[in-house]
């Protein structure tokens, strides 16, 4: 027999896998998506009970696929956005009120 050829009549080169195919399974595990992993961001308190359960709420987001991320962030969005509203619709201190003035006549 030669060197060159296996039993099964093949060359010996076909045998083993070249670097192309490598190359390629390896490129096939990249594109595969990986399971998520949280970011472990630190949220500070702010001291606003809406603010902060908003903000709490973007943990969630660490167990979900990427395509789930927009629910989350569109529901922090507007928990914001309601707890900022809610700043502008509290009555807040008087509004200074001037004094009629006579003019001397």
């Amino acid at each position: 027999m030669s060197d060159s050829v296996t039993e099964a009549g093949a060359p010996a080169e076909a045998a083993v896998p070249g670097p192309d195919v490598l190359a390629d399974s390896a490129s096939e595990r990249e594109d595969e998506p990986s399971a998520p992993a949280p970011l472990n961001v630190p949220r500070t308190p702010t001291g606003n009970a809406d603010v902060d359960a908003a903000l709490e709420r973007l943990a969630d987001a660490d167990h979900l696929a990427t395509d789930g991320h927009i629910e989350v962030y569109e529901d922090v969005h507007r928990g914001l956005r309601d707890a900022l509203t809610a700043l502008d619709a509290r009555p807040g201190p008087p509004a200074p009120t001037r004094h009629p003035t006579t003019t001397p006549q």
